[in-house]
């Protein structure tokens, strides 16, 4: 008799996770059935802004199998349909069909979570109110497309500027809005240093969107018919809006998981052996935006919710779960962006989260260009570099830079991940030629830089 799959989640992961368990396995030896609450499955979401700006047409365009297709691989893909309990000791779930309310339990051998996270919505005063969305599914995306085109005005106000929140800025200001970003923090895009934010803040500003830093949200204002229309501030004054967008991050969906009894990392996320099993399960495996992951550099959990270590661990549950053998080792945080023309980068730690560990370091920052200086339509980009102190082994870069610039984080990805030296940088073999490159590359004048910064630090 064959064995039963049952997926929570028909995103990045749990699909993944199917797709690659029914490769491995064939229908009579494994049924798969997948559970997923919204109208869409298998999506980029993080393509939601560029279609939101009219980048791409949507949402057939960010969706990369349907669920009829889906169906013709053998996968049981039951759509609008929400787990509201997990059953561990018995092996079941139950489910509720969210357009006709019919309830049901379906019994597993092996169960895939991966519910994914959902957007911040602090307890504020009219943060649900109509006209103010948050930005995380296809179904998000369709919302929010449905109120702009059914809104006069042209005010929208950005709570966040992080990177869902500069990315919807820049999609609303395409669509002709007027934005104001209220942010907390001293620069945008907290994932960066505040030295290299600044730059995020000033290509911002030339894109005519208003940035408040240190701006703290008290509230959204209603009218009359209880519409969002305005955005209160503690010190900063009220903020008119046709629309809010909430951009203040995610935090992991593991409420299911949690009434369980399943184990939490300090970011609520759940844990998993590099299998992506659920510590102390058998039978249960978890990945995606609902877990932590080990921060190969911090040496710790964090949750980091990003489509490429959705789609990675995917692959290796389905993998696992059909008999095979795959692992996850961790990741060392490398994330890329973009507001307007400006490329945005990072990989590894920031000076925060070095002190938080007690590493000491050092920094060095250069600017130079994306092609030979001679070299026409050569743009400009910054990069900065951190090494610990005493071994030079590199801890984080960032760029921020035009066109050319973002993609080079990936050398410092590999760096990082192999544990290499600044010094060990400064002898990679990286292509060279006048279209592509000066003839240091930039980031290695900055591990050339950073590596003399280490030997001063050391006499």
């Amino acid at each position: 008799m064959a064995e039963r799959l049952v997926v929570i989640g028909g995103d990045a992961t749990g699909m993944s996770a199917a797709s690659q368990a029914r490769r491995l396995k064939k229908p009579g030896e494994l049924e798969i059935v997948a559970f997923e609450r919204g109208h869409f499955a298998s999506y980029s979401a993080c393509g939601i802004p560029y279609w939101v700006g009219g980048t791409v047409d949507g949402p057939d365009d960010l969706i990369a199998r349907t669920p009829e297709q889906h169906r013709e691989r053998d996968i049981d893909l039951r759509m609008r349909t929400e787990v509201t309990e997990l059953d561990l000791d018995r092996g079941r779930v139950r489910t509720r069909g969210l357009d006709g309310g019919t309830e049901s339990w379906t019994g597993y051998d092996k169960l895939v979570i991966a519910t994914g996270a959902r957007p911040l919505r602090p307890p504020l005063p009219g943060i649900d109110a109509p006209g103010v969305h948050g930005v995380q599914t296809l179904d998000d995306g369709q919302a929010l497309l449905d109120t702009l085109q059914a809104t006069e005005g042209t005010k929208a106000v950005v709570v966040g500027a992080g990177y869902i929140g500069v990315e919807m800025a820049e999609a609303l200001v395409t669509r002709g809005y007027d934005v104001t970003v209220l942010d907390r923090g001293a620069q945008p895009m907290s994932t960066l240093d505040p030295d290299m934010g600044e730059l995020v803040h000033e290509a911002m500003c030339g894109m005519g969107i208003e940035t408040v830093r240190g701006a703290a949200v008290t509230g959204v204002r209603t009218d009359g018919s209880g519409r969002a229309c305005a955005v209160t501030t503690e010190d900063d004054g009220e903020f008119p809006a046709d629309i809010v967008v909430l951009g203040l991050g995610v935090r992991p969906e593991t409420t299911l998981a949690e009434q369980a009894g399943l184990p939490l990392g300090d970011a609520g996320g759940l844990l998993t052996d590099l299998s992506m099993r659920v510590r102390g399960q058998d039978a249960v495996w978890a990945g995606g935006d609902c877990v932590e992951v080990l921060d190969l550099v911090l040496g710790r959990t964090r949750h980091i919710a990003l489509g490429t270590h959705a789609n990675k661990h995917g692959q290796i549950i389905g993998s696992n779960v059909a008999g095979d053998y795959a692992t996850f080792p961790g990741v060392v945080g490398t994330a890329v962006s973009k507001v307007c023309d400006l490329e945005i980068a990072r990989t590894g730690l920031l000076e925060e989260q070095a002190k938080s560990v007690g590493l000491q370091y050092v920094t060095v920052t250069i600017d130079s260009t994306s092609r030979a200086g001679y070299y026409p339509n050569a743009r400009p980009m910054r990069v900065k570099m951190m090494a610990e102190r005493r071994t030079g082994r590199l801890l984080g870069v960032q760029i921020v830079g035009r066109e050319g610039a973002g993609k080079r984080v990936d050398v410092a990805a590999v760096a990082l991940t192999a544990r290499l030296t600044v010094e060990e940088m400064t002898a990679l073999d990286l292509g060279y030629a006048p279209p592509f490159s000066p003839a240091w590359d930039p980031v290695l004048v900055a591990a050339r830089k950073a590596a003399a910064a280490v030997r001063a630090a050391a006499s």
